[in-house]
C-alpha cells in the first residue's frame, strides 16, 4: 500500500533558514540505511520482535552506537544501559535538546515502532554535521531501554530508571516469556539494578520523540506528520480472572452454571456500553480487552468452562475519567457476581501510567522549523503511551512529531512512508538551525 501524497505545503517565509543538498542527503541516506540495519536484527517473524532487556534490544543499541561514534559524537550509557550520543552545542549551559525512542518491539511488531525515532535523531546530527552548523545547546541523540511495557507490567521501564523514578517493586517484575526478573534482566545484559536504584538523574532538560502515529487520523487526512500536544494515561488489569465451575457441556443444567466465558462476554458487552455513554458525556477514553483467554489445557470442547483469563487497557486524557471508568468497570463486574452464582472475578494488580501534557514551548520550536519549509502541521493527541509522557511528567519540556502511518501500530503490517519521515526531520533540523542563528 503507498502512502497519500502529502498536502500542498504554503509558501515559505523569506529569510528562513533552509537546508542544503547535502543535509537533505543525509537525512534520506541515514532514515533508510537505519531502518534497513536495525530491522535485519529480530526473532523468527512474521514481524519484527525485539524483547526488552534481551540481546537483540543490545545489538541494536550497538549498531546506532558505531553510527554515532563515526560522526565523531560522546557516547555514553546510564547504570540501565540507556545510550546517549553528545553533539557539543555552542553555550554548554544551555538546555540539552535530547532526541530519541527506542529499540525494542512488542511481539511480531512493525518495522517503525521507536525505530522511526531513533534513526529520525541520527539524521538530524548528520545533516547538522555536513551543513557545518553547531546547535544553540548540546544535542543528544538517546535510545531508551524497555519502552514496551508487553514485556515486563511496568511503563517507560528505561526513560523511568534514567529519571530515577522506577519503584523498588518494579525491578520484581517478570518478563512475559521468560519468568524471570527485571533485575535479572538487566544483569544478563550487563548492568546493576541496585545501580539503577541509586541512578542520579540528568537535570530536567528538552526532550522530543518522532514516532508513527498509531492510529488513522494524519493518513485519512493525507497529511505527512503532525506535533503531539499530549498522551493520553493508562490503567490497565494485566492478569485478571473469572473463576466458576467446571461442568459437563451436555450434563449440566442451564441453570446453575458458573460458566466463566458467559461472564466474561457479558463484561465485554457491558463494558461496551460503558465507554458508549462516557463518550456521549464528553469523556475522552478508550476499552479494549487486548487478551482474552479461555483455553488453558484444562478447556476442551465438551466442558463449561470453569477458568477465563482477560486483561482491560483504558486509556484517557484525564485520570478522573479514568478513575470513573474503573469504578463502571467494578460495578458491572458486580452485577454480573449476582446474577450468575459461583462466578467471582479476580481482577489481580491495577497498573496505571499518568496522562501527560507536553509542552507548548516544544511544540512552537517544531512549528517554526515546519513553517520555515512552509508546513502548518495539525496540533493532536496520542492515544498511546511514549517516552515522551514520562520525561514531560518529569518536568522536562517535551513534545512529540507523529509520522504518518495505515494500518495500525503493534503488528507487521506498519506502512510509514520514509519521505514522511523525512520531511518531519527536515522540519526539526530546519528548527535546530533557527535556534543556532
Amino acid at each position: 500500500m503507498t502512502a497519500k501524497p502529502a498536502a500542498d505545503a504554503p509558501a515559505t517565509p523569506p529569510g528562513t533558514p533552509a537546508l542544503d543538498a547535502a543535509a537533505v542527503a543525509v537525512i534520506r541516506e541515514t532514515i533508510t540505511r537505519g531502518l534497513a540495519s536495525v530491522n535485519a536484527l529480530s526473532e523468527p517473524g512474521p514481524g519484527w520482535t525485539r524483547p526488552s532487556y534481551g540481546d537483540l534490544e543490545s545489538e541494536a543499541h550497538g549498531l546506532i552506537e558505531a553510527e554515532c561514534l563515526s560522526l565523531g559524537l560522546t557516547v555514553t550509557r546510564d547504570a540501565a544501559g540507556n545510550l546517549f550520543a553528545r553533539m557539543p552545542g555552542r553555550d554548554p549551559k544551555a538546555t540539552p535538546l535530547y532526541i530519541g525512542s527506542h529499540l525494542d518491539t512488542v511481539s511480531m511488531g512493525g518495522a517503525y515502532d521507536g525505530q522511526a525515532g531513533v534513526v529520525g535523531a541520527l539524521a538530524i546530527i548528520g545533516a547538522l554535521k555536513a551543513q557545518g552548523v553547531t546547535p544553540a545547546s548540546d544535542l543528544i541523540l538517546i535510545i531508551t531501554r524497555a519502552e514496551e511495557s508487553v514485556w515486563f507490567p511496568v511503563s517507560y521501564i528505561g526513560s523511568r530508571a534514567a529519571l530515577g523514578l522506577l519503584l523498588p517493586e518494579d525491578f520484581d517484575a517478570t518478563r512475559a516469556d521468560t519468568g524471570r526478573t527485571l533485575a535479572q534482566h538487566m544483569a544478563e545484559q550487563g548492568y546493576d539494578a541496585e545501580a539503577v536504584r541509586n541512578l542520579t538523574p540528568p537535570p530536567p532538560a528538552r526532550f522530543l520523540e518522532f514516532h508513527i502515529e498509531q492510529g488513522p487520523v494524519l493518513y485519512d487526512a493525507g497529511e505527512a506528520y503532525g506535533i503531539v500536544t499530549a498522551v493520553r494515561g493508562g490503567l490497565r488489569y494485566r492478569n485478571a480472572m473469572v473463576k466458576g465451575t467446571w461442568a459437563h457441556s451436555g450434563a449440566a443444567p442451564r441453570q446453575g452454571r458458573a460458566d466463566t466465558v458467559v461472564a466474561l462476554a457479558e463484561l465485554i458487552v457491558a463494558m461496551q456500553g460503558v465507554w458508549d455513554r462516557m463518550l456521549a458525556e464528553g469523556h475522552d477514553l478508550t476499552v479494549t480487552f487486548g487478551k482474552v483467554d479461555a483455553a488453558s489445557p484444562a478447556h476442551a470442547m465438551a466442558k463449561v468452562a470453569g477458568r477465563a483469563g482477560f486483561v482491560l487497557d483504558m486509556r484517557s486524557g484525564d485520570p478522573e475519567t479514568l478513575d470513573a471508568a474503573d469504578a463502571a468497570f467494578r460495578d458491572e463486574i458486580a452485577r454480573i457476581e449476582a446474577a450468575h452464582p459461583g462466578v467471582t472475578f479476580d481482577l489481580g494488580a491495577q497498573s496505571r501510567s499518568k496522562p501527560a501534557r507536553l509542552a507548548d514551548s516544544m511544540v512552537e520550536f517544531v512549528a517554526r522549523g515546519a513553517a520555515a519549509q512552509g508546513d502548518t502541521p495539525r496540533r493532536m493527541l496520542s492515544g498511546g503511551g511514549h517516552d515522551a509522557a514520562a520525561f514531560a511528567t518529569a518536568g522536562w519540556d517535551s513534545v512529540m512529531v507523529f509520522i504518518r502511518n495505515w494500518d495500525g501500530s503493534h503488528n507487521p503490517d506498519e506502512g510509514m512512508d520514509e519521505a514522511d519521515l523525512v520531511r518531519a526531520v527536515e522540519a526539526v533540523t530546519l528548527a535546530v538551525i533557527g535556534e543556532a542563528g
